[in-house]
């Protein structure tokens, strides 16, 4: 049983631990991440996740920073200088173009470059195709995508 913990100070604190929650199931639904999958890449349990995607202020901070990791988010306070989204290592793409990563394009040679695929389907073709993988022309940021995936998908 969950330990009691005083409600939030104010509605808008709510509302913020609610649009956090509703981040992480868009972001789990976008990657095609089944909760049980993620819940254990995040080394929690099933109920412990939908806890979470219900806004329950209960779950400890760190299974909350868990899950934004399994799911290439990061948790950010305050404003980025120029306004925009910087994009971490440790991300995936809700739409992996192959024109971005010549490996994958090499690998599904037979699809047009503009294609994107989803982080599922980029899984597949990596893994699929494993042996062909030049492991040494890989860019940082090619190498950081598989070992996302295979974080997310393994």
């Amino acid at each position: 049983m969950p330990a009691r913990i005083k409600q939030l100070t104010t509605e808008t604190l709510q509302h913020q631990v609610d649009d956090l929650a509703n981040q992480l199931r868009i972001r789990r639904k976008a990657l095609g991440v089944a909760v049980e999958s993620a819940a254990s890449a995040a080394g929690m349990s099933r109920d412990t996740w939908y806890r979470m995607e219900r806004g329950e202020t209960t779950v400890t901070i760190g299974a909350w920073f868990n899950a934004l990791s399994v799911l290439g988010l990061r948790f950010g306070i305050g404003l980025h200088a120029n306004g925009t989204e910087k994009v971490s290592a440790d991300s995936i793409p809700t739409n992996i173009a192959l024109a971005d990563y010549p490996q994958l394009a090499a690998l599904a040679w037979q699809m047009d470059d503009a294609v994107t695929l989803t982080p599922r389907e980029a899984f597949a073709v990596y893994e699929r195709n494993a042996r062909h993988i030049d492991k040494h022309s890989l860019s940082p940021d090619e190498k950081a995508l598989i070992v996302n995936l295979q974080r997310i998908f393994a």
